[in-house]
Protein backbone atom coordinates (compact mmCIF):
# COMPACT_ATOMS: atom_id res chain seq x y z
CA UNK A 1 0.00 0.00 0.00
CA UNK A 2 1.14 3.53 -0.71
CA UNK A 3 2.99 5.01 2.30
CA UNK A 4 1.20 8.31 1.84
CA UNK A 5 -2.16 6.48 1.99
CA UNK A 6 -1.13 4.64 5.17
CA UNK A 7 -0.04 7.92 6.76
CA UNK A 8 -3.35 9.59 5.88
CA UNK A 9 -5.32 6.66 7.28
CA UNK A 10 -3.34 6.81 10.52
CA UNK A 11 -3.99 10.54 10.83
CA UNK A 12 -7.73 10.08 10.36
CA UNK A 13 -7.80 7.28 12.93
CA UNK A 14 -5.89 9.44 15.43
CA UNK A 15 -8.26 12.37 14.94
CA UNK A 16 -11.30 10.12 15.49
CA UNK A 17 -9.80 8.77 18.73
CA UNK A 18 -8.95 12.27 19.98
CA UNK A 19 -12.44 13.51 19.18
CA UNK A 20 -14.02 10.59 21.02
CA UNK A 21 -11.78 11.16 24.03
CA UNK A 22 -12.64 14.87 24.13
CA UNK A 23 -16.36 14.13 23.98
CA UNK A 24 -16.01 11.62 26.80
CA UNK A 25 -14.10 14.11 28.94
CA UNK A 26 -16.47 17.01 28.23
CA UNK A 27 -18.92 17.89 31.03
CA UNK A 28 -21.60 18.37 28.38
CA UNK A 29 -21.26 14.69 27.46
CA UNK A 30 -22.60 13.59 30.86
CA UNK A 31 -26.00 11.96 30.33
CA UNK A 32 -29.08 13.64 31.75
CA UNK A 33 -31.17 11.79 34.36
CA UNK A 34 -33.78 9.56 32.76
CA UNK A 35 -36.67 11.71 33.97
CA UNK A 36 -35.09 14.65 32.09
CA UNK A 37 -35.03 12.82 28.75
CA UNK A 38 -38.33 10.93 28.65
CA UNK A 39 -41.82 12.35 28.19
CA UNK A 40 -40.43 15.90 27.98
CA UNK A 41 -42.91 18.64 27.13
CA UNK A 42 -39.98 20.33 25.35
CA UNK A 43 -36.42 18.93 25.23
CA UNK A 44 -34.29 19.87 28.22
CA UNK A 45 -32.29 23.04 27.54
CA UNK A 46 -34.32 24.12 24.50
CA UNK A 47 -35.02 27.86 24.27
CA UNK A 48 -38.71 28.43 24.94
CA UNK A 49 -38.72 32.17 24.31
CA UNK A 50 -37.24 35.47 25.42
CA UNK A 51 -38.51 38.54 27.21
CA UNK A 52 -38.82 41.97 25.59
CA UNK A 53 -35.34 42.79 26.92
CA UNK A 54 -33.79 39.58 25.54
CA UNK A 55 -33.62 37.33 28.62
CA UNK A 56 -34.04 33.77 27.35
CA UNK A 57 -36.01 31.05 29.10
CA UNK A 58 -35.07 27.38 28.74
CA UNK A 59 -37.01 24.14 29.01
CA UNK A 60 -36.60 21.97 32.09
CA UNK A 61 -38.27 19.05 30.27
CA UNK A 62 -40.96 18.67 32.95
CA UNK A 63 -41.59 19.69 36.54
CA UNK A 64 -39.89 16.74 38.27
CA UNK A 65 -36.65 17.03 36.27
CA UNK A 66 -33.71 18.33 38.34
CA UNK A 67 -30.17 18.67 36.99
CA UNK A 68 -27.80 20.05 39.61
CA UNK A 69 -25.89 22.14 37.09
CA UNK A 70 -25.32 25.77 38.19
CA UNK A 71 -25.80 28.68 35.85
CA UNK A 72 -24.11 32.09 36.04
CA UNK A 73 -24.97 35.49 34.56
CA UNK A 74 -22.15 38.03 34.24
CA UNK A 75 -20.15 35.85 36.61
CA UNK A 76 -22.90 35.86 39.26
CA UNK A 77 -24.63 32.63 40.31
CA UNK A 78 -28.21 32.66 39.04
CA UNK A 79 -29.36 29.20 40.13
CA UNK A 80 -29.79 25.61 39.05
CA UNK A 81 -30.60 25.09 35.36
CA UNK A 82 -33.45 25.50 34.34
CA UNK A 83 -35.54 26.05 37.41
CA UNK A 84 -38.04 28.87 37.96
CA UNK A 85 -35.81 30.52 40.59
CA UNK A 86 -32.90 30.60 38.12
CA UNK A 87 -34.90 32.57 35.57
CA UNK A 88 -36.17 35.12 38.10
CA UNK A 89 -32.72 35.68 39.59
CA UNK A 90 -31.04 35.89 36.15
CA UNK A 91 -33.51 38.55 34.99
CA UNK A 92 -32.85 40.61 38.11
CA UNK A 93 -29.08 40.31 37.61
CA UNK A 94 -29.33 41.38 33.97
CA UNK A 95 -31.92 44.12 34.28
CA UNK A 96 -31.82 45.46 37.82
CA UNK A 97 -28.32 44.64 39.02
CA UNK A 98 -29.89 42.77 41.94
CA UNK A 99 -29.85 39.24 43.29
CA UNK A 100 -31.23 37.36 46.27
CA UNK A 101 -29.91 34.62 48.53
CA UNK A 102 -30.16 30.88 48.05
CA UNK A 103 -33.53 29.26 48.74
CA UNK A 104 -34.55 25.63 49.10
CA UNK A 105 -37.78 26.14 47.15
CA UNK A 106 -39.38 28.93 45.16
CA UNK A 107 -42.00 29.42 47.90
CA UNK A 108 -39.20 30.42 50.31
CA UNK A 109 -38.65 33.66 48.36
CA UNK A 110 -41.76 34.93 50.18
CA UNK A 111 -39.72 35.10 53.40
CA UNK A 112 -36.93 37.24 51.88
CA UNK A 113 -37.10 40.87 53.02
CA UNK A 114 -34.34 42.35 50.83
CA UNK A 115 -32.39 41.87 47.62
CA UNK A 116 -28.67 42.56 47.25
CA UNK A 117 -27.32 45.23 44.91
CA UNK A 118 -24.41 43.80 42.93
CA UNK A 119 -22.44 47.04 42.63
CA UNK A 120 -21.94 47.62 46.35
CA UNK A 121 -23.59 44.66 48.17
CA UNK A 122 -26.10 47.06 49.74
CA UNK A 123 -29.54 45.78 50.72
CA UNK A 124 -32.64 46.81 48.80
CA UNK A 125 -35.84 46.30 50.83
CA UNK A 126 -38.63 44.32 49.19
CA UNK A 127 -42.23 44.10 50.36
CA UNK A 128 -44.80 41.33 50.20
CA UNK A 129 -48.13 42.27 48.67
CA UNK A 130 -50.82 39.65 49.13
CA UNK A 131 -53.04 38.66 46.25
CA UNK A 132 -55.98 40.99 46.80
CA UNK A 133 -53.76 44.00 47.45
CA UNK A 134 -54.89 47.57 46.79
CA UNK A 135 -52.26 47.91 44.03
CA UNK A 136 -51.36 45.81 41.02
CA UNK A 137 -47.92 44.24 40.64
CA UNK A 138 -45.46 46.12 38.44
CA UNK A 139 -42.89 45.08 35.87
CA UNK A 140 -40.03 43.35 37.66
CA UNK A 141 -42.13 42.16 40.60
CA UNK A 142 -42.01 38.44 41.41
CA UNK A 143 -45.21 36.42 41.70
CA UNK A 144 -44.75 33.85 44.46
CA UNK A 145 -46.78 30.63 44.64
CA UNK A 146 -47.42 28.61 47.79
CA UNK A 147 -45.50 25.44 48.61
CA UNK A 148 -48.71 23.45 48.12
CA UNK A 149 -48.01 23.77 44.39
CA UNK A 150 -45.91 20.64 43.67
CA UNK A 151 -44.35 20.85 47.14
CA UNK A 152 -42.00 23.63 46.00
CA UNK A 153 -44.15 26.57 44.96
CA UNK A 154 -43.21 28.61 41.92
CA UNK A 155 -41.94 32.06 40.99
CA UNK A 156 -42.84 34.02 37.86
CA UNK A 157 -41.62 37.44 36.75
CA UNK A 158 -44.05 40.22 35.88
CA UNK A 159 -43.17 41.54 32.43
CA UNK A 160 -46.19 43.64 31.55
CA UNK A 161 -49.43 44.90 33.09
CA UNK A 162 -52.29 45.45 30.63
CA UNK A 163 -54.99 47.31 32.55
CA UNK A 164 -57.20 47.66 29.48
CA UNK A 165 -57.39 43.89 28.94
CA UNK A 166 -57.14 42.95 32.62
CA UNK A 167 -54.01 40.85 32.08
CA UNK A 168 -50.62 40.37 33.72
CA UNK A 169 -47.98 38.88 31.38
CA UNK A 170 -45.19 36.86 32.94
CA UNK A 171 -41.92 35.17 32.09
CA UNK A 172 -40.85 31.95 33.78
CA UNK A 173 -39.07 28.63 33.57
CA UNK A 174 -40.25 25.16 34.60
CA UNK A 175 -43.97 25.88 34.67
CA UNK A 176 -45.53 24.66 31.44
CA UNK A 177 -42.19 24.08 29.66
CA UNK A 178 -43.88 25.01 26.38
CA UNK A 179 -42.86 27.47 23.68
CA UNK A 180 -43.83 31.02 24.54
CA UNK A 181 -46.56 32.60 22.38
CA UNK A 182 -44.67 35.92 22.20
CA UNK A 183 -42.19 37.78 24.44
CA UNK A 184 -43.85 36.28 27.51
CA UNK A 185 -44.73 32.81 28.76
CA UNK A 186 -48.41 33.28 29.61
CA UNK A 187 -51.07 35.78 30.66
CA UNK A 188 -52.90 35.86 33.98
CA UNK A 189 -56.27 37.55 34.31
CA UNK A 190 -56.96 39.95 37.15
CA UNK A 191 -60.12 41.52 38.52
CA UNK A 192 -60.73 44.60 40.66
CA UNK A 193 -63.18 44.47 43.57
CA UNK A 194 -63.70 47.25 46.12
CA UNK A 195 -60.35 48.84 45.37
CA UNK A 196 -58.43 45.55 45.54
CA UNK A 197 -56.83 43.52 42.76
CA UNK A 198 -56.98 39.76 42.49
CA UNK A 199 -54.87 37.72 40.06
CA UNK A 200 -56.86 34.66 39.01
CA UNK A 201 -54.17 32.01 39.40
CA UNK A 202 -54.23 29.03 41.76
CA UNK A 203 -51.76 28.83 44.67
CA UNK A 204 -50.66 32.46 44.21
CA UNK A 205 -49.65 34.05 47.52
CA UNK A 206 -48.92 37.48 46.07
CA UNK A 207 -45.93 39.38 44.75
CA UNK A 208 -42.58 40.70 45.91
CA UNK A 209 -42.38 44.41 45.16
CA UNK A 210 -39.30 46.61 45.32
CA UNK A 211 -38.66 50.29 44.50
Amino acid sequence: MNKRLISLSSLVATLVLLSAAAAYASPDANPLPQNCTSACISPYGEVLGATFDGTSAYSNCKADCVVFDPNHEHGVYSGIKWQCVEFARRWLIRNRGLTFGDVDTAADIWAIDSFTRLTDASKVPVANQLNGSNSLPQKGDLLIYAKEYLGTGHVALVLDVDRAKGLIRVGEENYENQKWPANYARSIEFIARNGRYWLLDAYLLGWKHFP
